[in-house]
């Protein structure tokens, strides 16, 4: 913890704080120079100093408890060193951990983060996006993203405020995901190797890349191996335990041969088919196998351990901030995806078809 600064300090303000210029006289520099070494970014072409002088500058600064007023900066850089971020809720794991990512990597690049939650309503994301922008963000992590006609990207584009997408994809916008067919991939053929071949899905949001792109994976697996899915048995949910368990349930009584095997793009709802088939008297990992998808910590801490695919949650937040501090500094950004992998547990590996 820094210091209360000495009373005979020069340069302090009306309030007995050090100021840019305290630090520059002690340290013997000019307070433009003080006020580079103590900038996240100097424009090219600025000569900051010997990296000693950076050093010291930036030792007193901390000795005499100096921090820089990032609204004041803001008002002659044009930069606030904030950064929103928008998701659907950050309660959910998944996003969480992604935020988490992002969080870590602004603070190392010397932003601070502002986090919105949106619940994938649309006036809210209108709202919230607004909210962002009034605090003068200098760029956005988007992590709501709608994979067709999203007006909160169009209104980003339309302002030119630096933003990188994160976990969903939209259009041919920069963006930082899970490569998510792949990861639909793994599931179908994990499925199919331990015999399955009357499959249901978990389709979640049909809005959402992550659902569109975990289902496209999965689907071309099993129509490549002969065994097309079941339209009736491919089912759009909520990305949330409720909406898993309603799900399950209408596929446990839909008409005809049931289904030895469920794929949800979702590890929440792959919870709430678990209940879902608890409550119908049914085993899972025994008369039916169920995974889910991003392995969230949960789950292989459940009663039965959840098969999950696994998705690089923290290290796509991280990627994503990366992105957009490039994005910020004029930089071009291009997407990244990321692979996933398979944990394979309890809830497939008791089940055979």
């Amino acid at each position: 913890m820094a210091r209360e600064p000495e009373p005979d300090l020069p340069h302090l303000d009306r309030a007995g704080r050090p100021t840019l210029a305290t630090v520059a006289a002690l340290a013997g520099v000019h307070p433009s120079t003080a006020s580079r070494a103590l900038s996240r970014t100097v424009p090219d072409g600025v000569r900051v100093g010997s990296s000693d002088t950076v050093a010291r500058i930036r030792a007193v600064a901390e000795q005499v408890g100096f921090s820089r007023n990032v609204y004041a900066a803001g008002l002659r850089t044009r930069r606030t060193s904030l950064v929103g971020v928008l998701v659907p809720r950050l309660t959910d794991l998944v996003l969480a951990t992604i935020y988490e990512g992002v969080d870590e990597e602004a603070r190392r690049h010397g932003y601070q983060t502002f986090v919105a939650n949106t619940s994938d309503d649309e006036a809210e994301r209108a709202a919230k996006l607004e909210m962002l922008l009034a605090r003068q963000v200098d760029g956005i992590v988007l992590g709501d993203a709608r994979v067709e006609d999203d007006e909160v990207v169009a209104r980003l584009e339309a302002r030119r405020v630096p933003f990188v997408l994160v976990s969903r994809r939209s259009g041919g916008h920069p963006a930082v995901t899970c490569d998510d067919v792949a990861g639909g991939r793994l599931a179908a053929r994990h499925l199919l190797e331990l015999g399955h071949r009357r499959v249901a899905v978990i389709a979640g949001e049909p809005y959402a890349s992550t659902a569109v792109d975990r289902l496209a994976g999965f689907a071309e697996v099993f129509a490549d191996a002969g065994h097309p899915l079941d339209p009736d048995l491919v089912v759009p949910s909520r990305f949330d335990v409720s909406g898993g368990r309603e799900v399950c349930q209408r596929i446990l009584d839909a008409p005809g041969e049931r289904p030895t095997a469920i794929f949800a793009v979702n590890d929440f709802a792959a919870i709430g088919a678990l209940g879902a088939l608890r409550a119908a008297g049914l085993t899972a990992g025994r008369d039916v196998a169920v995974i889910g998808y991003n392995d969230i910590s949960l789950a292989q801490d459940m009663p039965l351990p959840l098969s999950s695919v696994r998705s690089p949650l923290h290290e796509m937040g991280r990627g994503a901030m990366s992105s957009l501090v490039a994005a910020i500094d004029g930089e071009q950004v291009s997407s990244t995806l990321l692979s996933p992998s398979l944990a394979a547990r309890e809830s497939t590996l008791g089940a055979t078809a």
